[in-house]
C-alpha cells in the first residue's frame, strides 16, 4: 500500500508538485489531499488532478505519511500551529519555505519532528525543476529515498547541507527569473534587428533550452563548449566581448550573491 501525501498549500508550486508526483505513478490522485483557503484553487486542483481537498489543514495532517508545507514564509508559523495537536512522530514533513531553517521549523514544530527543507523552482510546473534538499537528523534514510522519489518526479532533486540551500535560492530557486529576463534582452535584441517578436522570444527561447540540455547531456565545461562556438575574429566572440564590457558575468555573480543574502536575512 502506497503512502498518503498532504499538501497544505494549493498553490501554483502546490499544483506543480502533485502533477509531477502524478504523472511519475509514484501516488494516484486519490492519495493525495491539499488544504488551502482559496476555495476557487481548491476546485481547479480537484478538476484537473482528481485529488481529495479540504479547507481543513488538521485533515490534510490526520490523512498523510508525507505533508508538503506549500505556503510562503510569513504563513508557514500559523499553517504549523493549526495543526501541532495531530502531528505524530510517524509523520514527515517536506518545506518550501525560503529561509526558515531547519531551526527556525523546530521552533514552531516542537521536539520529535521529521523535518525537510527544500527550495524548488518555477519550472518544475513542465517536470522540469531544480530542487535543493535537507533534512534534520531524525529522518532516516528511508525516508530521504522516498523523499528524493517524490522531489524527483517533477525535476532534478540533490541533497546539500542546509548552509549551502541560500546558495541554491540564489542560483536555481530564483534563478528562472534571470534566465527570464535574459530571454527577454536576446529576443529584444533580435528585434532590433528585424526580427518579428513571436519568432524572436522562439529563437531565443530554443537556444537556452538546447544550450542548457548541451551542459547537461554532454558534461562538458561550459567554458569548453562556449569556445567551440567562438571562431577567431568571428561573429560569436565579438558578441562575447561585448556582453564582458558590460560586466555580464559579473552582473550575474552579484546577483546571486544579493538573492543569496536576503535568503539568509529572512532566516534571522
Amino acid at each position: 500500500m502506497g503512502k498518503k501525501i498532504g499538501f497544505i498549500g494549493c498553490g501554483v508550486m502546490g499544483k506543480s508538485i502533485m502533477g509531477g508526483i502524478i504523472g511519475s505513478g509514484i501516488a494516484a490522485p486519490g492519495d493525495i489531499t491539499a488544504s488551502d483557503v482559496f476555495i476557487p484553487g481548491l476546485e481547479a486542483a480537484k478538476a484537473e488532478l482528481g485529488i481529495h481537498v479540504t479547507t481543513d489543514n488538521k485533515e490534510v495532517v490526520k490523512n498523510s505519511d508525507v505533508i508538503f508545507l506549500v505556503v510562503k514564509p510569513y504563513i508557514l508559523k500559523e499553517a504549523i500551529a493549526s495543526v501541532k495537536d495531530c502531528i505524530t512522530p510517524d509523520k514527515l514533513f517536506i518545506s518550501i519555505a525560503a529561509g526558515q531553517t531547519l531551526e527556525i521549523l523546530k521552533g514552531y514544530f516542537g521536539e520529535g519532528v521529521k523535518t525537510i527543507r527544500v527550495m524548488p523552482n518555477t519550472p518544475a510546473q513542465v517536470t522540469a525543476g531544480m530542487t535543493g534538499v535537507c533534512h534534520n537528523e531524525l529522518v532516516t534514510e528511508e525516508d530521504m529515498e522516498y523523499a528524493m522519489e517524490l522531489l524527483n518526479a517533477f525535476g532534478k532533486a540533490e541533497q546539500v547541507p542546509e548552509h549551502l540551500l541560500d546558495a541554491v535560492t540564489g542560483i536555481s530557486g530564483s534563478g528562472p527569473a534571470y534566465v527570464f529576463l535574459f530571454i527577454e534582452a536576446l529576443a529584444d535584441g533580435g528585434v532590433l534587428e528585424g526580427l518579428p517578436r513571436d519568432q524572436a522570444y522562439t529563437f531565443a527561447a530554443q537556444t537556452v533550452y538546447g544550450s542548457a540540455k548541451m551542459v547537461l547531456d554532454t558534461g562538458k565545461h561550459p567554458g569548453v563548449l562556449k569556445d567551440a562556438v567562438c571562431s577567431p575574429a568571428g561573429t560569436t566572440i565579438a558578441a562575447v566581448a561585448a556582453l564582458e564590457r558590460n560586466n555580464f558575468r559579473n552582473a550575474v555573480i552579484e546577483a546571486v550573491h544579493a538573492c543569496a543574502e536576503r535568503s539568509r536575512e529572512m532566516g534571522k
